[in-house]
């Protein structure tokens, strides 16, 4: 993030996160346990970002929940048929998930996990920037509040941006792009597409550096380099493969490399190490001491979900995301958009296999 005051807004957050302090093997066996009783009294499924902590992602996996990026977290919670639905990622993870079920009940370990990205982008401000831009069609990342969504003609998620922005472009629509200006900038230039970018950017992601991956890469010369969009420009023209979450976890899976230096958070290497046990998997190097992320490499709100405030939120029904419903509905049309159009494009996909 570049503006002096969304540095400020992130910084005042990061003083007031709290992370889950370190358990016992016997505590965390026993916060478990009762987890996994109480998703079943309650007919609740666990949903996981795969940037949560690995002991969460396992649990969500077992329970017959799902560990996935954001996109695939929308779909599984909408097409699920419990009653309640758990998210352990960020907040507005939780609030896609009620935007789709408002019959359901959405709860989250907390709700004071948000993103520098929805920090850094009022929907007050986003509002007046589209204002001024009528003649285009806005898009906006999965990123963003309920809000935004409900001022956007689209949502996309890192996996489908490219695909629909160059949809839109291919029908002569100029695009109006928030809030993340690495990721923007990555499809404008792959797709040709007339973009306006809003000024955003992720925390962690910014803070990979092409000097250090450069000095990483002399060390391991036959690792393959993995980047997420979301980073800066000299770090993803340094990528074999720039890619969302999955497409990252896929690369590793399919790719023939032994090694791969990883430029993104790093509790994606959970699964990857899961799915690639025999792979070498490296994190790729941040800004160090002069970094604005409390933990670089890893998103300091995914790491405010922990067991005891999954719990807690399962034993008291706290947390739980509400979305005004004529707010809701507004969202609801930009994030369906998305929703049919990935289905339409795994279809084709499907057809052509």
């Amino acid at each position: 993030m570049t503006r002096a005051e969304d540095r400020i807004l992130v910084q005042e957050h990061l003083a007031h996160a709290a992370e889950p302090k370190p358990l016992s093997p016997e505590r965390k066996a026993d916060l478990e346990r009762r987890i996994r009783k109480a998703l079943k009294d309650q007919d609740a499924v666990l949903v996981a970002h795969y940037y949560t902590d690995p002991d969460i992602q396992r649990l969500a996996e077992e329970t017959g929940g799902c560990v996935a990026d954001s996109l695939e977290m929308a779909r599984f919670g909408n097409q699920h048929q419990a009653s309640t639905v758990v998210v352990a990622g960020v907040k507005f993870m939780g609030e896609t998930a009620k935007i789709l079920n408002p019959e359901k009940r959405v709860l989250m370990p907390t709700l004071e996990a948000t993103c520098s990205l929805d920090i850094g982008c009022p929907a007050d401000e986003f509002a007046a920037f589209c204002d001024q831009h009528p003649d285009r069609t806005v898009v906006v990342y999965a990123n963003t509040s309920a809000a935004v969504k409900a001022r956007a003609d689209w949502v996309v998620t890192s996996s489908c941006a490219s695909a629909i922005v160059e949809s839109l472009d291919s029908r002569g629509e100029k695009i109006l792009w928030a809030p993340d200006k690495h990721l923007g900038s990555y499809i404008q230039k792959s797709t040709g597409a007339d973009m306006l970018l809003w000024d955003g950017s992720c925390i962690v992601h910014e803070e990979f550096k092409s000097r250090g991956l450069e000095d990483l890469k002399a060390l391991y010369p036959d690792a393959a380099i993995l980047v997420h969009p979301e980073s800066p420009e000299a770090v993803v023209q340094m990528a074999d493969v720039v890619g969302s979450t999955s497409q990252l976890i896929h690369a590793v899976q399919s790719m023939p490399n032994e090694q791969f230096i990883v430029a993104t958070d790093n509790g994606i290497f959970y699964k990857m190490q899961q799915l690639a046990p025999n792979k070498t998997l490296i994190e790729a190097p941040t800004a160090g001491n002069g970094a604005t992320c409390r933990s670089c490499a890893h998103c300091p709100w995914m790491a405010m979900n922990g067991l005891e405030n999954l719990l807690q939120v399962l034993e008291q029904g706290s947390q739980e995301i509400h979305i005004d419903p004529g707010l809701r509905e507004r969202a609801l049309k930009p994030l369906r958009r998305m929703l049919d159009f990935t289905a339409n494009m795994n279809l084709k996909a499907a057809g052509n296999a």
